[in-house]
């Protein structure tokens, strides 16, 4: 079975230049989608790549339809050569049934792993260089304080966390983490 897949990042974005293409290569079953190649939550993606079979041909436009970084790249095209799935992106001229697409992925492989190796690199030299600036990494402390009235103010059950998050400064999440905390605490005191 060919699948192919189409995704533009906005709703105001047309299909239409993806689809004509991916309508001249032919295909079986086809799944769009309206979504930032940046999220890993593409439900369109996931459903086709479930689909996909051994022997199936999975096609795209273009290879940034499918990720934005070549890492995600690498780790989608790995799990469609595991699967025994063929990949074909139209405008890259990357087709893996082919001797010269196997190579293309090969050398793609190399690159990313080069490009997960220098990340790497450049955050632990980032990281000693903060260090020795007297710098420690990580989000700042929520001011205890404001944290306090936030559960104040959540608990008299009167404001939204809405509310208490423009009243407070104090983040949903702060807020939610601090009340889970005492809880727990409560519990533990209570064994």
């Amino acid at each position: 079975m060919r699948i192919a897949y189409a995704r533009v990042s906005t709703a105001d974005q047309s299909l239409d230049l993806q689809m004509d293409a991916l309508e001249k290569a032919g295909f079986d079953r086809i799944l769009t989608e309206k979504a930032s190649g940046g999220k890993d939550d593409r439900p369109e993606l996931a459903k086709a790549l479930d689909m996909l079979r051994e022997g199936d041909t999975f096609i795209v436009y273009k290879l940034d339809r499918l990720a934005r970084s070549t890492l995600k790249l690498i780790e989608t095209l790995d799990l469609l050569n595991k699967k025994g799935v063929e990949f074909v992106s139209l405008s890259d001229n990357i087709d893996t049934s082919t001797a010269a697409g196997k190579a293309m992925f090969g050398m793609m492989a190399v690159f990313a792993e080069f490009e997960r190796s220098i990340i790497k690199e450049r955050t632990v030299a980032g990281l000693e260089a903060a260090r020795a600036r007297g710098r420690k990494g990580g989000r700042p402390m929520t001011d205890r304080k404001k944290l306090d009235k936030a559960i104040k103010l959540y608990e008299s059950g009167e404001f939204t966390i809405s509310q208490i998050e423009d009243m407070t400064s104090v983040s949903k999440g702060s807020l939610y983490r601090e009340i889970n905390r005492r809880k727990q605490e409560a519990l533990e005191g209570q064994i």
